[in-house]
């Protein structure tokens, strides 16, 4: 239901105090306001600066330089208005006002005796911790970001100032809209504003003008990083059946799969030995798709304030929601989904506000999970409901390592024929594709500073020199690969890596 709507029922059902927990304090007063007016209901406004003022209708009230005078003054009018109290919830604060905890005890008592009356009260706050005191008396309503219709509407009111060129084709307009989602009413007119100002006009050039001022402030939501869509499947060696996959869905969050039916893929967790490709995936996933990637940094969502966390968390994933569709990518899970004791259980609430998020979210919120370490992760994690497949990406195969040692010379500006990359592929085998990515990296170097272009040679060299990861973590590696054969997920590469878990093949390194 919209917010709209809602406002209208809780006034009707005489609802005395609702919270709504906004950012927007503006869009949502011109809100309140269309909904009063079609109701044909008086409404005043308070703040501890300038007192009470008429928002709909000509009543007034006398001075109330603070909250309890207020409180006194809403409770002794006989106005059958709607009172919206800005910035209330901080001021019961005693930190903040001396009187805190009187104007919450007044705020309770006014609360509930507004019930036997048509007056309510509406408090606009930052936050949606409230005191606990308040929690029965009031309902908190989410004031949600602007929708494509509402950012439409800001861009009509620029573009029809006098002396703003606008060049946009039909395509292009939406597509300008389409990259603001996410963005409050205020920050989507300044970066629009910011558009036409710097080259002089409104047209499909400033599509990545917009999606660049999204990205810095999306960073400032602390928790989510917006990346850049520059990887592609061309990037990423081996892994076919993980890409069949994805190409199966490429189509997924258009209008005409949800007119055939199809729910939006929930996501994929991607399990395996450290140094496979396990986030390069999750970045080629949105090069292939075309929707925003945000990483999710679970670390960040940790503050030093009690609820901070919490509502950090909440926030992030609401602006996650209004972004949609777009990736969710959850890096190394067993360290951002472990919880335990020592914070007060805080580590405990986060780690159940995310799982729940991801198994009841109905916005196309595509979670990408990657982990190196299985053991750490809780099994409620992997739980179907959550992810649509778990793919394992094990060490590499022949053909997968041609590819990769294929993808890291061209990336060079190499021509790969001018390499003997099937000998390399081979002399390889037990290496992962960072540990090839490194190798080639090597002999780079080793070329450079004799003076010439690096070759097969080197590279060969290079690998004798390291220690695969396989090598040096046998037992590790070996875990990880029973937990595949043991039939846990599914193998993301092709036939030639099925038949070897299938003949527990034991992996053989000829590393002299």
């Amino acid at each position: 239901m919209a917010f709209e709507q809602e406002l209208d029922v809780y006034l009707r059902a005489r609802f005395t105090l609702v919270v709504l927990v906004t950012t927007e304090e503006e869009r949502a007063l011109q809100t309140v306001k269309a909904v009063c007016e079609r109701a044909n209901r008086p409404c005043l406004t308070w703040d501890i600066a300038d007192g009470f003022k008429s928002l709909i209708g000509t009543g007034s009230l006398s001075a109330a330089p603070d909250p309890v005078t207020a409180l006194e003054q809403i409770d002794k009018s006989d106005e059958e208005a709607l009172f919206v109290l800005k910035d209330f919830v901080e001021l019961l604060d005693p930190r903040i006002f001396s009187k805190g905890p009187q104007a919450k005890r007044k705020l309770r008592s006014v609360a509930q005796r507004l019930k036997f009356t048509k007056k309510s009260i509406l408090i606009t706050t930052p936050s949606s911790k409230i005191p606990e005191e308040l929690k029965d008396e009031a309902v908190v309503v989410e004031f949600a970001p602007p929708n494509t219709g509402e950012l439409e509407a800001v861009l009509n009111r620029l573009t029809q100032t006098p002396g703003v060129k606008v060049n946009l084709t039909k395509l292009g307009r939406e597509k300008l809209v389409q990259a603001a989602l996410g963005l409050t009413a205020s920050q989507a007119q300044r970066v629009f504003a910011k558009a036409i100002v710097s080259n002089g006009a409104l047209d499909d050039r400033d599509i990545d003008l917009v999606t660049q001022e999204k990205k810095e402030i999306i960073r400032e939501s602390e928790a989510l990083e917006f990346y850049a869509l520059t990887e592609t499947p061309d990037d990423v060696g081996g892994l076919g059946v993980l890409k069949d996959w994805l190409r199966l869905r490429e189509r997924a969050f258009t209008q005409e799969a949800r007119d055939y039916g199809l729910p939006a893929p929930k996501g994929i967790a991607l399990i395996g030995i450290p140094g496979t490709g396990k986030s390069l995936t999750a970045k080629m996933i949105g090069g292939l798709w075309r929707l925003p990637l945000l990483r999710l940094d679970v670390g960040a969502l940790f503050g030093s304030l009690v609820g901070e966390a919490e509502e950090r968390t909440r926030r992030a994933l609401r602006l996650a929601e209004t972004v949609a569709p777009c990736i969710v990518w959850i890096d190394e899970m067993e360290k951002a989904l472990a919880h335990g004791g020592g914070d007060s259980g805080t580590s405990t609430r986060v780690f159940g506000t995310i799982l729940t998020w991801m198994q009841e979210k109905t916005a196309p919120c595509f979670v990408i999970g990657t982990a190196n370490d299985i053991s750490s992760l809780p099994p409620e994690v992997l739980r179907k409901g959550r992810f649509d497949e778990i793919f394992f990406l094990d060490l590499p195969t022949m053909e997968e390592r041609q590819e990769i040692f294929t993808v890291h010379l061209r990336k060079r500006n190499r021509l790969p024929q001018d390499f003997e990359v099937t000998r390399l592929a081979r002399e390889a085998q037990g290496y992962v594709g960072a540990e090839i990515e490194q190798a080639i990296i090597d002999a780079m170097y080793v070329g450079f500073n004799a003076q010439r272009e690096f070759t097969s040679e080197d590279i060969s060299a290079a690998l004798k020199r390291q220690v695969p990861l396989s090598v040096s973590q046998r037992e590790t590696v070996g875990a990880l690969r029973n937990w595949l054969r043991e039939g846990r997920a599914q193998s993301a590469s092709f036939q030639e890596i099925r038949e070897a878990e299938q003949q527990f093949v034991p992996l053989q390194l000829d590393l002299k």
